[in-house]
């Protein structure tokens, strides 16, 4: 890889300071460039305000979940946001299903406690 090559730009929502932080650091060491919203508003203005490549989306984030932003994402104007991989993160899959995530437009999800090892080979499978 040369260096000239451009980070990929992982947007991390989640309210938990603690993951938040942990997950920024793995990241990181895998060479992604990490952006953070602390809840649902702030989702949408980091990703119309900057290129991001994947979304990490707590489903529990605070002002809008990680569904309602995940379903703006897919209605987006812009193809570029429309398209995004989003990839939830939810400590209780079980108050969803698989199908309910897939309406909401939800690519993929990881449960918590985070596998890290899972973390970054799904963050590859679809940021590349």
């Amino acid at each position: 890889m040369s260096q000239s090559t451009t980070p990929k730009t992982i947007l991390i929502a989640e309210d938990s300071g603690v993951i938040q932080s942990i997950t920024r650091k793995i990241l990181e060491q895998q060479k992604y460039r990490v952006v953070v919203a602390k809840n649902g508003g702030e989702v949408l203005r980091q990703i119309e305000s900057q290129p991001i490549d994947g979304i990490l989306m707590d489903i529990n984030i605070p002002v809008k979940n990680g569904m309602e932003c995940t379903r703006e994402i897919r209605a987006h104007a812009d193809a570029r946001i429309r398209e995004l991989p989003v990839i939830a993160i939810t400590g209780n899959a079980n108050n969803y299903s698989m199908q309910q995530f897939k309406d909401a437009g939800i690519t993929d999800y990881l449960p918590k406690p985070l596998d890290f090892d899972a973390l970054v080979r799904v963050v590859r499978q679809y940021v590349g």
